[in-house]
């Protein structure tokens, strides 16, 4: 064979090789796109700064069962699963806003263990030995080497453990004790059968809920009960099971109406003993809405951190109705069991649910929801107009089947009125609005400050009507946990603009003039003098020695400096009570870069006793007040800003993954974690959805192409996709914008263009257009 001949053969095989490697690599990285994005979550961020309602692991989507190990049980902050201590002291299954229950612990115990395990049952661990996916937990207790496993359905929780080989197999409940926000009391457990166990224990009451609530529920054991010991100390249950099975499986079905319907949720999720394939149909779960967002580009820590932050915006919130419909209402003087309405079926149409406040969610879940995921938005209206008709208010914040007025305002008025604007709710909307109305006059929750729940002077709605202005103090004195006049005036007015658009759509002109005469009150707390929002007196007079970096001096969860910016509704006012665009771009931008220096946020509670400064921080994203400031450049004439300053809020405040950080501040359900994902597709809304038709403004991706998929049951469009071309962490900056190959302008895009369907590209670069 001639040597050309051997060459051209030689460099055929060589291409047909590499040809091979191409081919697998190609199919690598197919395979890893096919990962299920539920595997790509990070359970344990911010672990070391948890909270009772925090941590999730054997969960579903707003379920009411969160079922996950304890490792600090005494209080809200801190308590739940916090990844620095190494001792678990049950598994309960109720980790929620203002609420907490059923702690359950598996054990053996040796003949000198005879009494002592009734107080003495709490087990080191390890995290070399756990694992933790959505939808389920594994972990090894050290003390006892039993293999716990859980997962979950909406309504129940389902355990797995594996015990040693000879040992005594027992189940400990622990129904008297501290568990997080409240006391377990009155705990009580029944034998029911050789295999089945109910019982009932008692919330206690507190500040925020002051009406107790009863925990029912039913347990089903796959492995016969031999007996039940109980202890006159502790109050503890020791359920002790037959030796023949190496695996015990165990259902505990929950309800806040009776153990009847306990059983019912049994019946109805979780009729068989499959725990593969409960944790299986979980994942599933998981991954259908996690996927209604899929992401390209980035680092895999980016993307990786992008799906924990979605997983968080959808795994607060729990519902507290049973799978036929009823639900607690405390909302009267006396307690009843209500009953959802049902479908042709006899299925309830929605589920009513348990939720922090929703403070703060015009620049979050108003978004992300409305735009994803509108069928949760729906829900959520449904649910709150359910407290309506049962106690005649809308809440913002409601536990245990009634409102604890968390937080101030009326929070819920913007988050009903964007699923209006965006055509997600279309029926009832005259009975929705005077409901609405009825929170933003005297004797509505607009008059009450946090907590307040037999007054309403907290509020000072009655100064802000006739003077214009919540003053600092309030003379009536102390009423609420939050009575910061200043941010009450920003907040109010705001809301009253939210409401107005309402009135305008059923066109109620007089109430429309009427809020948004109300909407302009913000003017009366700007001092041009100094260039900051001020508090004032009941007089009139202004607060003397102002500090606008002093925290909480007259503004809720902030200072002067951050809710100086908190006018969503008339930002081209405020710029000129500034003096104009130029001069508020120069303020704004310069408490950007103050802020930097400290990563944008205020930290934990622990960083700002370390370091007082933090609290002093011009702009938080930490916390509610500020987290919209980024895009207000925008509307300043400086896209520019809001691309950069936006990709390093995301780079310093919400990067990475380890239990130490996360969200460096105060993660109310979901709000934070919705921010970041907003940040990070570049979409927001100034003004929480709430205008005629919607609109969105751009910001910077971080991602070389987001895909979108819509629900059709509530939008034309199938998909609607944003494509970063020439996307890097350096090319940062937008050059031009086309949306269905159409220019875009003044960086923002209809939100009735996006559920239509389309591309909108974006041309990335390294320098700003000008």
């Amino acid at each position: 064979m001639k040597p050309d001949k051997i060459y051209k053969i030689g460099r055929i095989g060589v291409s047909l090789f590499l040809i091979f490697l191409v081919s697998c690599k190609t199919e690598k990285n197919a395979a890893e796109k096919k990962k299920p994005l539920v595997d790509m979550v990070y359970p344990q961020l911010d672990t070391e700064n948890s909270r009772w309602f925090f941590f999730s692991s054997a969960s579903r989507p707003f379920g009411m069962v969160n079922l996950s190990p304890d490792t600090e049980i005494n209080g809200d902050w801190g308590g739940g699963y916090k990844y620095t201590t190494d001792t678990i002291k049950g598994f309960s299954h109720i980790h929620e806003w203002q609420m907490s229950g059923v702690s359950v612990m598996p054990v053996t115990r040796s003949k000198e263990e005879k009494t002592t395990i009734f107080t003495n049952f709490y087990s080191k661990f390890s995290h070399e030995t756990e694992k933790i996916t959505p939808g389920y937990h594994s972990v090894v207790l050290d003390k006892y080497q039993i293999k716990a496993e859980l997962t979950s359905t909406k309504r129940v929780g389902f355990h797995r453990y594996t015990f040693p080989d000879q040992e005594q197999k027992s189940v400990l409940f622990n129904l008297n004790t501290v568990l997080g926000p409240c006391d377990n009391t009155n705990g009580i457990l029944d034998k029911n059968s050789n295999d089945e166990l109910s019982g009932s224990l008692v919330l206690s009451t507190n500040f925020r809920r002051p009406k107790p609530l009863t925990v029912f529920f039913k347990i089903k054991f796959n492995t016969p009960i031999t007996s039940i010991e109980h202890d006159n100390t502790t109050h503890n249950y020791l359920v002790n099971l037959e030796k023949s099975n190496k695996k015990v499986l165990m259902k505990v079905g929950i309800s806040y109406t009776s153990v009847e319907n306990a059983a019912a949720n049994i019946q109805e999720e979780l009729p068989h003993w499959d725990f593969d394939k409960v944790v299986s149909e979980s994942k599933t779960e998981w991954n259908n809405l996690l996927g209604r967002i899929e992401v390209e580009g980035g680092t895999a820590t980016d993307q990786r951190r992008f799906y924990t932050d979605l997983w968080h915006a959808l795994q607060g919130r729990k519902m507290i109705s049973d799978a036929n419909g009823a639900y607690p209402d405390n909302t009267g003087e006396k307690f009843r069991i209500g009953q959802l309405p049902v479908d042709k079926d006899g299925k309830p149409k929605f589920n009513q649910y348990n939720s922090d406040s929703f403070w703060g969610a015009q620049w979050t879940i108003n978004t992300l929801w409305g735009l994803a995921y509108p069928e949760i938005m729906g829900e959520f209206v449904q649910s709150l107009m359910q407290y309506y008709k049962d106690g005649g208010m809308i809440p913002r914040g409601p536990s245990g089947g009634n409102d604890t007025f968390v937080m101030t305002g009326a929070s819920t008025t913007p988050f009903i009125v964007s699923a209006i604007q965006k055509g997600i709710i279309t029926e009832d909307l005259e009975n929705i609005y005077t409901g609405l109305k009825k929170n933003h006059m005297l004797n509505g929750i607009m008059g009450k400050a946090g907590y307040e729940h037999t007054t309403d002077s907290g509020g000072g709605l009655k100064y802000y009507i006739e003077k214009g202005f919540v003053p600092y103090p309030i003379p009536e004195g102390e009423f609420g946990s939050h009575q910061d006049g200043a941010s009450q005036t920003l907040e109010y007015a705001y809301q009253d603009w939210t409401l107005a658009q309402l009135a305008k759509k059923l066109n109620h002109q007089y109430d429309y003039n009427y809020f948004m005469a109300r909407a302009k009150n913000y003017q009366n707390v700007f001092d041009k003098t100094v260039g900051w929002m001020r508090p004032k007196d009941s007089n009139g007079k202004w607060l003397e020695n102002f500090d606008p970096y002093k925290y909480e001096n007259g503004f809720i969860e902030s200072n002067g400096a951050q809710s100086t910016w908190f006018v969503p509704h008339d930002i081209a006012g405020l710029i000129a009570l500034m003096g104009g665009k130029e001069k508020a771009a120069e303020k704004l931008n310069k408490q950007f870069e103050i802020s930097q220096q400290l990563k944008f946020t205020s930290g934990t509670s622990h960083d700002a006793e370390l370091h007082p400064e933090f609290s002093r921080i011009p702009i938080n994203f930490g916390n509610q007040p500020s987290i919209q400031t980024s895009f207000i450049f925008n509307l300043l004439g400086r896209p520019d800003l809001t691309q950069y300053w936006t990709r390093n809020v995301v780079k310093e405040t919400f990067s990475g993954l380890s239990p130490n950080t996360g969200y460096n501040g105060d993660e109310d359900q979901g709000l934070m974690g919705s921010l970041s994902v907003l940040l990070k597709i570049g979409l927001f809304q100034m003004n929480g959805g709430t205008d005629e038709n919607p609109e969105y403004q751009i910001g910077s991706p971080i991602f070389n192409k987001v895909s979108i998929q819509l629900n059709p049951n509530y939008y034309k469009g199938k998909k609607f996709v944003i494509k970063a071309n020439h996307n890097s962490p350096e090319n940062i900056y937008i050059n031009k914008i086309q949306y269905n190959n159409s220019p875009v302008q003044n960086f923002t895009i209809s939100h009735s263009a996006i559920t239509g369907g389309g591309e909108l590209n974006l041309e990335m670069s390294s320098t700003p257009k000008h």
